[in-house]
């Protein structure tokens, strides 16, 4: 009987590909979700698929599947499905994403080249907006999937443009038919960059991903008093931008430092109004993003910014605001996927560890429907949305088989 067997030269060649749609001269690329560039990699992924003969279907959130038949109809057998997102942030590199659903596509053409019909059918997918760049909240095309946000509440979003999430689908002709969670799979794989530092520093090729921390947005908005920067006392004034530089300061000072090995935070996004040298600031709008592998953790970090606020609002003569942006809980993989990463990884002789996501993934949603574990291959550098996002061919390669072996296991162990 024949073995399925990578085909390494299409994957990096189509990684590349597909890299150079939304790419700029100095070396990123863009595809923000349902911009033209983006319905540019989903044309060519779509493409692709049809190449290796697959059924395709997209729902009605724009996600897109594509279906190697196997020998029960995915409708009488619940299949196995990997895949991951080809929407970018802005100015980003070629892996993020991408690579997970081009993998996908090499483990069913390795299937396809080796004439063989799985047991149960295997799913590439590609989901919509995962990046949140233009509409919230990130990950939407899997949350909506799962079941975790209503079909009507993401198609009415606004994205930063003033656009209607819906409108565009169809704009851009993927506002499809199909259900959101129409097809239910068995088990969900998704095999992605670590956009972290770890198994570098360590050495190590394979990361088992045991789950995704949680994540708390946060966007405040506090308002002062504008005043002369030279003759207003310190103690007479209502400073905004003071108020958020000792938020920042009190989240990586007291926040962080309580548990400096797990809780994270950071504030991405700060404007000052009227943002005038020699202004005190009568505005400050600033985001916040927490995160911790830990829901008990995660919910002390959040109270403990509740309160501080409180205080610095009182003491400063300001008033202070939230909204909630995003809140996702810790997110645990599936033991037994796990372990057939971990052996998959020793028996290629691949260095290994288990690790958790510091970042958000389709996968914490599709936890959600089924048992679900993720594959991580290093980054050079820890750097991530980034045009110098970069892993070496031969780790791309090596994730790729894992991924390989642990679907054709999976398929085996029923």
């Amino acid at each position: 009987m024949n073995t399925p067997r990578l085909d390494p030269h299409t994957l990096l060649a189509q990684i590349r590909a597909l890299g150079d749609i939304g790419a700029a001269a100095e070396g990123g690329r863009t595809r923000i979700a349902l911009t033209d560039s983006e319905k540019a990699g989903r044309d060519r992924l779509v493409a692709w698929m049809r190449e290796l003969d697959l059924d395709i279907r997209v729902d009605a959130i724009g996600n897109i599947f594509g279906i190697l038949p196997g020998e029960t109809p995915w409708q009488e057998a619940a299949p196995l499905m990997m895949g991951s997102h080809i929407d970018t942030v802005g100015n980003a590199g070629a892996l993020d994403g991408c690579y997970g659903v081009l993998a996908a596509l090499a483990v069913q053409r390795a299937y396809r080249e080796a004439g063989i019909v799985p047991r149960r059918a295997i799913i590439a997918a590609a989901f919509t907006n995962e990046e949140g760049v233009r509409y919230q909240p990130d990950m939407m095309g899997s949350l909506v999937y799962a079941g975790g946000l209503d079909l009507d509440s993401a198609l009415n979003a606004v994205g930063t443009d003033g656009s209607r999430l819906g409108d565009e689908l169809v704009r851009i002709g993927y506002a499809g038919e199909m259900a959101p969670g129409a097809i239910v799979p068995r088990e969900y794989l998704e095999l992605h960059i670590e956009q972290g530092p770890v198994l570098e520093a360590e050495n190590l090729q394979i990361g088992v991903v045991t789950g995704v921390q949680g994540i708390s947005w946060q966007r405040l908005s506090i308002r002062g008093t504008a005043n002369h920067a030279g003759t207003t006392p310190t103690r007479l004034r209502h400073d905004a931008g003071y108020a958020a530089a000792a938020i920042a300061a009190f989240l990586r000072d007291e926040v962080v430092a309580a548990h400096p090995d797990s809780t994270l935070a950071t504030v991405g996004s700060l404007e000052l109004h009227p943002n005038l040298i020699n202004v005190i600031a009568r505005q400050a709008d600033m985001t916040v993003d927490m995160r911790d592998p830990d829901e008990g953790r995660l919910q002390e970090a959040e109270q403990r910014l509740q309160d501080f606020i409180a205080a610095i609002a009182e003491r400063e003569g300001v008033e202070i605001s939230s909204e909630r942006l995003a809140r996702f809980e810790p997110v645990p993989f599936d033991d037994a996927l796990q372990d057939t990463i971990e052996a998959t990884a020793a028996e290629l002789g691949l260095s290994h560890r288990r690790m958790v996501s510091g970042a958000g993934h389709d996968a914490q949603m599709m936890a959600r429907i089924a048992p679900t574990a993720m594959i991580f291959v290093p980054s050079h550098k820890g750097i991530s949305h980034n045009p110098r996002e970069h892993t070496d061919d031969a780790q791309l390669i090596q994730g790729a088989e894992v991924l390989l072996t642990v679907v054709g296991k999976r398929l085996a162990a029923e």
